[in-house]
């Protein structure tokens, strides 16, 4: 045998590192060790040991003030749900008298409610639908709002610039801001 010392063109064969049942160990922390204590705890669901108590007194006290904020937002939603409800439904009542608001209107135009005693009656009952905010819209010269007025007639005028009431034909109601029927009118449009 001879005695080669290996040159620069020459490998050597590098150690390979120590296994255990044949896997490689790598070199670091281990990875089970290097979590802590309160890290395993949160992994297998438990709650971390904590280096300091709650006070019972405090803890009660959190819990009575969430409490009373969930009651003080219930009552919020309660009265806010109380008064849509309260006006949903005297919007539906009021709904139901529109016909018969029609029927004076018409009685009155026809000249039928001059004096007597359904003339006060239909005052008292338009004063008392007033009290609940009921307005009526459209009139005679307005400008036509599609939001508050159907037209029914289209009339050119050469005698307008923009589309305008020229007729009511069944006034609308307004309840507050809830439109309770549209006003059903005839329209002017500009000539062209």
């Amino acid at each position: 045998m001879t005695d080669k010392k290996p040159g620069p063109g020459d490998e050597t064969p590098e150690e390979e590192p120590e296994t255990t049942d044949g896997l490689i160990e790598a070199e670091g922390p281990d990875v089970e060790t290097s979590f802590t204590d309160d890290d395993l705890a949160f992994l297998s669901g438990e709650q971390p040991s904590t280096d300091f108590e709650v006070d019972p007194a405090i803890e009660i006290l959190g819990d009575l003030k969430r409490v009373q904020a969930e009651f003080a937002n219930y009552r919020k939603r309660v009265e806010r749900d109380r008064e849509a409800n309260r006006e949903l439904n005297i919007a539906e009542v009021v709904k139901g008298l529109l016909p018969v608001l029609d029927d004076l209107a018409l009685a009155e135009a026809h000249g039928d409610l001059a004096d007597g005693p359904m003339a006060v009656i239909a005052q008292k009952l338009r004063a008392s639908l007033e009290k609940f905010g009921l307005t009526m819209v459209g009139e005679k010269g307005d400008v036509f709002d599609p939001h508050l007025h159907e037209a029914l007639v289209q009339l050119p005028s050469p005698e307008v610039t923009v589309n305008t009431v020229a007729d009511v034909i069944a006034p609308g109601y307004r309840l507050g801001e809830r439109l309770l029927r549209p006003a059903k009118v005839a329209v002017s449009v500009p000539a062209e």
